[in-house]
């Protein structure tokens, strides 16, 4: 077996009273395709930086192949005093690293490398990270929640670029889609110890569930054994006491090792609270249009959103998803065309910001308003401490100012201060951000089995097939359509995924100082030949294509039989996902195919 580029064992870090690693293990091989899975708050992302080194445990062994390049992306990436992104991402190459690749990478990220990033967005932020550890194709790569923040087009190039680098890639990501196309082992931490499965995401959940059940199994038997032995203690220990003072020690034993083990953490309990059912007709929108400083955002769409519908909105960041929303919610008037909205309509909303409230407001306070310690929830009166647990908050975190909150622990509590509202329609504008794994299947079920209307923002593939009725894509140009089925049927239909917004040009410049110089031009100055790996690249992807090709025209010939639903529902969907799959995989596969041969052809073959 080859030696580990990283390897680390026995590692114990502690926080207070509460050990967060406990012995946890992580072993990084040369290739490796690992996910690091686990509740929010188990320490994933303080593994990770002990991987990196930049944390220090409080005992074990950290081992690092001398020679390895590693890169860690955070989820709060640094910019220093860099005064452009392309600065930023420059800093971050080594001496034998490709210059070009540096705005290459950022434009087809979207950006322009001019920006500034004191002035950066959310979702410009970890573009510009991203970037700045990928360029240098290092031999490890860490990554902390690649994809919060990236809109489609973004998580799918994404996707595309990692599976074509020869790194080792540990991945910390909430979005199943992305983990079981990019994963082939995955490490589970739990109550502060880690188990490794030698297959990707795809398995991991059935495995998991499968310990867990092992682990139920076993504290059945124990407090069994304990019910066994404090019957012969009531019984039999006068007789034979000095004989069995050890099975009495061994009693003892076992109620310690019962009082002090550790349980997996509990799930959180969803609860909606109900408003009076809404009329048959929630909203009816025709032909509106909203501009914003001559350029359209919505132009001419037109819907009917019935009690019960699913909607899903989908597209690019920037392209009108919140506008639209707004509009069909009645917050925001349309330039032209009108919206009808239904009867008796409570809406409640999930602001993807979670910026509604103060820093300095507690947790307590968000939910009951202040002063009452009680908060109503489906039209009963709970205490607050009940509902905090429900969500996975502990009594002495009531009084916890918002402020020192994780991501995710602030994405509970936001869906927590929503779903308390009474309402018949809700508004989920990106719900799945920093959510744990768990947390996101308590929520898809929240939204299945709700009564009234949702209406979904998300970039999150896999949650979007599993809760939407139809999709409405934008196109572009303010341009909406609407598509039957969840994301995988839109693409079906569609014939391609969502495409990426351009990125404005800077007025005034020339468009190779704005960055938008064809990645061979740059690459031109900044190397003389193909690397090995794109001459490898361009020699087999030929063959990829064509094996795409027919793929791809098999399931399309497949899903043109009329009968096929209702003859065999479950291979339509199979079909359906396998012809989505195909045409994303030929459409990147030719993407990077004339990339490279436009490359060649500047460097003059």
């Amino acid at each position: 077996m080859a030696a580990p580029l990283i390897l680390l064992q026995d590692i114990h870090l502690r926080f207070g009273a509460t050990p967060l690693l406990d012995g946890a293990e992580l072993n990084v091989g040369a290739g490796d395709r690992l996910c690091l899975v686990g509740r929010n708050g188990s320490g994933k992302s303080t593994l990770l930086k002990v991987a990196a080194g930049l944390v220090a445990p409080d005992d074990g062994t950290r081992f690092f192949q001398p020679g390895t390049t590693v890169r860690y992306l955070p989820q709060e990436p640094d910019f220093g005093n860099f005064a452009t992104t392309l600065a930023y991402v420059e800093a971050g190459l080594g001496p034998g690293d490709e210059p070009y690749r540096a705005q290459y990478l950022l434009e087809q990220l979207g950006l322009t490398g001019t920006e500034d990033p004191a002035n950066l967005s959310g979702g410009e932020a970890r573009r510009a990270a991203l970037a700045r550890v990928i360029a240098p194709e290092p031999d490890v790569l860490l990554l902390d929640e690649p994809t919060n923040h990236l809109d489609l087009p973004a998580i799918e190039w994404l996707e595309s670029e990692l599976k074509g680098l020869r790194s080792a890639i540990v991945l910390i990501s909430h979005d199943r889609r992305f983990l079981e196309t990019l994963s082939r082992a995955t490490v589970w931490l739990d109550r502060g110890q880690t188990r490794r499965l030698e297959q990707g995401f795809a398995s991991f959940e059935a495995w998991r569930d499968g310990v867990l059940e092992q682990e139920e199994t076993e504290r059945h038997k124990l407090d069994r054994k304990i019910v066994a032995e404090l019957d012969w203690l009531r019984y039999g220990v006068t007789a034979r006491r000095k004989r069995n003072v050890r099975r009495l020690g061994l009693l003892h034993s076992m109620r310690k090792d019962r009082r002090e083990e550790r349980r997996a953490t509990g799930n959180v309990k969803l609860q909606v609270s109900e408003a009076e059912a809404s009329g048959k007709l929630v909203i009816e929108a025709k032909a509106i249009a909203k501009a914003f400083d001559g350029t359209p955002v919505v132009a001419d769409f037109s819907t009917r959103i019935l009690r019960g519908d699913r909607i899903g909105i989908v597209g690019p960041n920037g392209a009108g998803k919140t506008t639209l929303i707004k509009i069909l919610t009645g917050e925001l008037k349309p330039d032209s065309g009108s919206v009808r909205l239904g009867t008796n309509l409570e809406v409640a909303s999930l602001d993807q910001k979670r910026a509604a409230l103060a820093p300095t407001t507690t947790l307590k306070d968000a939910l009951t308003g202040g002063g009452s310690d009680n908060v109503m929830v489906g039209g009963v009166s709970k205490h607050v401490m009940g509902y905090l647990k429900d969500f996975l908050f502990t009594p002495e975190q009531a009084n916890t100012p918002l402020s020192v909150l994780s991501g995710g622990e602030r994405g509970r509590l936001m869906l927590a201060r929503s779903l308390a509202l009474p309402s018949n329609v809700l508004v989920l504008d990106e719900p799945t951000n920093d959510l744990d794994l768990e947390t996101l299947d308590l929520l898809q079920e929240m939204v299945a089995d709700y009564p009234g209307t949702v209406i979904l923002v998300s970039h999150d593939r896999d949650f979007l097939d599993r809760t939407v009725s139809s999709v409405i894509v934008a196109e572009g140009a303010g341009v909406f359509r609407e598509y039957a089925g969840g994301y995988a049927d839109m693409v079906a239909q569609r014939g391609a995924g969502v495409s990426a917004k351009a990125p404005k040009p800077k007025a005034g410049r020339d468009p190779e100082a704005r960055g938008e110089a064809r990645p061979a031009a740059a690459a031109k100055a900044g190397k003389a030949r193909l690397s090995f790996h794109e001459q490898h690249a361009l020699k087999t992807l030929p063959a990829t294509m064509d094996k795409l090709r027919t793929q791809v025209s098999a399931l399309a010939a497949e899903l043109a039989d009329p009968a096929l639903y209702a003859r065999n529902p479950a291979r339509f969907e199979a079909a359906s996902a396998g012809l989505a799959k195909a045409q994303g995989d030929l459409d990147a596969a030719e993407e990077e195919w004339l990339r490279l041969e436009i490359l060649k052809e500047e460097m003059g073959g």
